[in-house]
């Protein structure tokens, strides 16, 4: 009586680990209702699951890429009531509140990753960001510093730090040395190369930025933002007819400012 009851236990445990795992591949592979039914059978079945505090915050995961973000959240705070030093479940949630605007929130969920983890790049880097949303600024800056102090290697701490350097602290030279180290790691996100692209405009390099927003043009050929820039310095340098017909592909593309480009460079 005892072996089977042993062995019923056995296969029971086996049959929860195995809809944890298949949960797991589920949410990796896409398909984040199965996930949140197989994590949901999990809790039920086995509510002293050992890794119960990773069932949530799995739960949590798929909810958030369902944009249930109530419902993630809920899934994450019980995930660290459960395990109260779970770094990365106060991450997620501070994805997640950063995603509803609560900055506040994420600022503190982030501080608390960074408290039982201080290696954690991307809780430096994500916390400065919500920072920026806040204007402390230097607290920011102090964030990317430290993030890319952890990671020389992290390239959207060098574009976040450009774009604050360049944004908030009039600081062009610092912002460009940094776009500069963002696209040596990283040289395919024309993102990068469209921050660089202004700076080196409020530099007066006016073919580098252009160099730029072509790059940036080749890699997303429908980033209005590209050719709005690319037609400001072609219009410094004189090139009046590149500049409009730059214009008007911005407004094509659905640029909020586009009509007012095309009045500023189609003259």
């Amino acid at each position: 009586l005892r072996n089977n009851l042993g062995n019923k236990k056995k296969e029971k445990s086996e049959s929860v680990n195995f809809l944890y795992e298949r949960g797991n591949r589920r949410k990796e592979s896409g398909d984040y209702h199965g996930a949140i039914a197989d994590y949901n059978r999990v809790i039920k079945e086995d509510p002293n699951h050992p890794r119960l505090d990773e069932v949530y915050n799995n739960r949590g995961n798929a909810k958030s890429d369902l944009e249930n973000y109530s419902g993630a959240i809920a899934d994450y705070s019980k995930a660290i009531e459960i395990n109260p030093r779970y770094a990365d479940v106060y991450y997620n949630r501070g994805v997640v509140k950063g995603k509803l605007e609560d900055y506040y929130g994420a600022i503190v969920d982030y501080s608390k990753a960074i408290e039982i983890n201080p290696r954690d790049a991307e809780s430096h880097n994500n916390r400065g960001n919500f920072k920026v949303r806040l204007k402390d600024y230097s607290g920011a800056l102090s964030d990317y510093n430290k993030a890319i102090k952890i990671n020389p290697r992290y390239a959207d701490a060098y574009y976040n730090r450009g774009n604050l350097k360049g944004r908030d602290f009039k600081d062009y030279a610092g912002a460009l040395s940094d776009f500069n180290q963002a696209i040596e790691i990283n040289p395919n996100d024309d993102q990068m190369y469209i921050s660089r692209c202004l700076v080196k405009s409020r530099l007066n390099d006016n073919y580098g930025a252009i160099f730029d927003c072509n790059e940036a043009i080749k890699i997303n050929p429908k980033d209005a933002k590209a050719y709005l820039n690319r037609g400001v310095s072609k219009f410094s340098i004189g090139d009046k007819k590149g500049a409009c017909l730059d214009a008007r592909k911005g407004k094509s593309l659905g640029s909020s400012n586009g009509s007012r480009a095309v009045d500023l460079l189609c003259q």
